[in-house]
Order: C-alpha cells, then structure tokens, then sequence
C-alpha cells in the first residue's frame, strides 16, 4: 500500500484528526475558524500565478494589445480550471469540511469579470465611416 494509499484510507476512517493534519499541512497559519470566501479570494489571488497574471492583464490592458490579452484569458482559465478541478485525491473536500478552506467561489467569478473586461477593452474600436 503506497503512501497516498495508506494516508487516504487514514483520512477516511478518523475525519476529525485527519482534516486537522491535512490543514496544518495546506494552511499552517489557520486559527480554526471558518474561511469565508472573501479570504479564500484574498489567499488565491496573493499565490505568485495569480500575481503574474494580473501584471500580464495589466499590461495587456495598458498597451491595448488583443493577442496578449487572448493569451492571458487562456493562462487565467488554465489557472482557474486547476483550482477548481486540480483535486483528484479528495483531499479538498476534507479541508473544506473542516473549514480551512472557503470556496473559491468569488475568485474565480473576479477573474471571469477581469477576462470579459479585458477581451471588451481589447477588442478593435470601428473606424465610424458610415455616412
């Protein structure tokens, strides 16, 4: 029985002591308490991915560049889609259990809204030559 194995089959048969290790490993400085959404947001968007993609979306925006901003839009949805489906081992839904972790919820509807806004700002203004 390898590691994982063994440390999964120990996380399902004592949830309570389990959720705690799994929380002081993903989030050691964790008082107890319940994350809100609001701090999981806040958490997400301090990762260093994130904070290179919102200095990529800042200059996309900046220097008006379309491409640049569609490469973007694809980082952050790459980004995006591992934090919401990058779990396979269900590790998450036992942080979220115990509270150590809120639902990235808002996160990833404010990187929605930086997207749209980015692919509208970019998007080739018309000339207005219709006379």
């Amino acid at each position: 029985m390898g590691p994982l194995r063994r440390g999964l089959t120990v996380a399902l048969t004592t949830p309570a002591a389990a959720a705690a290790e799994v929380c002081a490993d993903t989030r050691p400085g964790w008082k107890g308490g319940p994350v809100s959404a609001f701090d999981e947001a806040l958490f997400l968007a301090m990762t260093p991915a994130a904070l290179v993609l919102i200095l990529a979306s800042a200059l996309a925006v900046r220097f008006r560049h379309q491409w640049g901003a569609l490469i973007v839009v694809v980082l952050w949805s790459i980004f995006v889609s591992f934090i919401a489906l990058g779990d396979p081992t269900g590790v998450r839904a036992l942080e979220i259990a115990e509270g150590c972790i809120g639902s990235p919820a808002l996160f990833i509807a404010g990187v929605a809204a930086i997207c749209g806004g980015m692919i509208y700002y970019t998007t080739p203004r018309e000339s207005g030559t219709d006379t």
